[in-house]
């Protein structure tokens, strides 16, 4: 390849690459936001399946343990795959499946012939005193671990998304461009998150609960034909020169976009220092991120604040939390991805620090919001800015990191690294954060996760001055 093949920094300004550009960002971007909205549609109606089929906090935490179990074993695995044969062709292969699971989790619902009846006990606890009629010869446990299956395998091929779309940014973004592209993935993660826990509430409540994981997943079969028409992998493909991204040198004489080889993905990941201390932050991210902003807040709000299941969309202070923890995670994306740019000249580890710092202040504030009972308009203000922190630093991480540390090359592998263990920790808080709530109430929720903030600031420290051109000692 010579080097007139090859655009540098000063092409990017080309309004034909940008134009393009843009689109192929449009319909990645769409697709992986409605992948958000399928996986957590289960989280924003979750309080009221378990009215429906009379499930516990425990029985709940099953599906907030097995999804992200499932999809950090599978984003790990899959890396190397999605490495090998491009991120369109996973991308649409995780959207089939992504597709299938929903139809089918919504068509366990028809097995259901009459709800659950709930009481009181003697202690004025909720308690289920008549089990939900099934069809099918299915019992209670059967059909609970039968839907927990089906999300398992939504789990797998949602893994997919986050690796497609760092696997195919790495190829059109330069390394000084990235930290204000995990602004627009923080974006996508948000809009996402707006569509699950804003929109479906609402579907369910007009449609029925089936619905609500029927029209999500129809939304991603659409998507799937426009990425599959309109989307490309490489700028090769679509018609122009490759891109020097500037995350690392070339060898003379060789092709950028020649099939790489899965020895040489694998080192260039799994023997970094520094790519492994980023694990370990994505880590504490998935505690709180999972135990919190990302999981139990629709039934915090239900259950604390007497809000009926059915009429939680239409619930101010909910739709105040929903938006806002969407709008704030975008601003948190932007303000750390380019003061990471501009300020620390492409090092993301002190913007994750104070990231991690401002979980741990903003999660001592929820605590005490709650406990002092200022109200559920209090909750959502300290839900909003935590999710600043949270996404903010989860952007830097799972977006401009993963392309920093992977290269091109290995952009997917460090993405299904650093996800990977991020909803690792997550599935190990899923069950967890159930039994803290059947055993100690929603008093003991928001305190749980500091400590872990707290590390992850001290293991990101280590990394204050590193970058993708100077790189800790592997």
């Amino acid at each position: 390849m010579t080097e007139a093949s090859v655009i540098g920094p000063a092409q990017l300004a080309d309004p034909e690459f940008r134009r393009r550009r843009t689109q192929n960002w449009l319909f990645l971007g769409l697709l992986y936001a409605f992948f958000y909205m399928t996986r957590y549609n289960y989280t924003a109606v979750n309080a009221q399946l378990a009215e429906l089929l009379g499930w516990s906090n425990r029985q709940v935490g099953v599906f907030e343990t097995v999804m992200p179990l499932v999809y950090g074993l599978s984003v790990f695995l899959n890396g190397p795959l999605a490495d090998r044969v491009g991120g369109k062709k996973a991308f649409l292969f995780g959207a089939v499946g992504v597709f299938v699971m929903n139809l089918l989790f919504g068509a366990c619902l028809l097995l259901v012939n009459t709800p659950a009846v709930w009481g009181l006990d003697a202690t004025n606890h909720r308690v289920v005193q008549q089990a939900a009629t099934l069809g099918g010869g299915l019992t209670s446990g059967g059909l609970l671990a039968t839907m927990a299956t089906v999300w398992g395998f939504n789990g797998y091929f949602q893994s997919f998304g986050a690796l497609a779309i760092v696997k195919v940014n790495a190829q059109w973004f330069h390394v000084r461009e990235r930290g204000g592209f995990s602004g627009i993935f923080g974006i996508l993660i948000r809009f996402g998150l707006i569509l699950a826990f804003s929109v479906t509430p609402l579907i369910s409540a007009h449609l029925g609960l089936r619905w609500a994981f029927w029209i999500p997943g129809t939304a991603v079969g659409v998507l799937f034909l426009l990425n599959w028409r309109f989307m490309s992998d490489t700028p090769r493909e679509a018609g122009f020169a490759t891109l020097d991204t500037g995350d690392e040198p070339e060898q003379p004489g060789t092709d950028p976009e020649q099939r790489v080889k899965l020895g040489d993905v694998l080192r260039k990941v799994f023997a970094s220092r520094a790519a492994w201390t980023i694990a370990l932050c994505s880590m504490m991210i998935g505690f709180v991120r999972r135990s919190v902003v990302d999981a139990w807040y629709p039934k915090y709000f239900v259950e604390t604040y007497a809000v009926p299941k059915p009429a939680l969309g239409s619930f101010a202070p909910y739709q105040l939390a929903a938006w806002g923890i969407a709008l704030c995670g975008i601003a948190g994306g932007f303000a750390f991805g380019l003061s990471s740019d501009r300020i620390y000249k492409g090092r993301r580890a002190p913007v994750i620090m104070y990231g991690f710092l401002g979980m741990a202040v903003m999660l001592a504030a929820f605590g005490m919001a709650h406990r002092l009972k200022l109200g559920p308009w209090a909750g959502a203000g300290c839900l909003m800015v935590l999710s600043f922190f949270v996404n903010g630093a989860h952007g830097m991480i799972g977006g401009a990191s993963s392309m920093d540390f992977g290269g091109r090359k290995a952009a997917a592998t460090a993405a299904g690294l650093f996800d990977g263990m991020q909803y690792l920790a997550g599935a190990f808080v899923g069950m967890g954060v159930g039994q803290v709530l059947d055993r100690w109430g929603w008093s003991a929720w928001m305190w749980a996760p500091i400590p872990f903030a707290l590390i992850g600031a001290a293991i990101i420290s280590t990394l204050w001055n590193v970058t993708p051109g100077r790189r800790a000692a592997h």
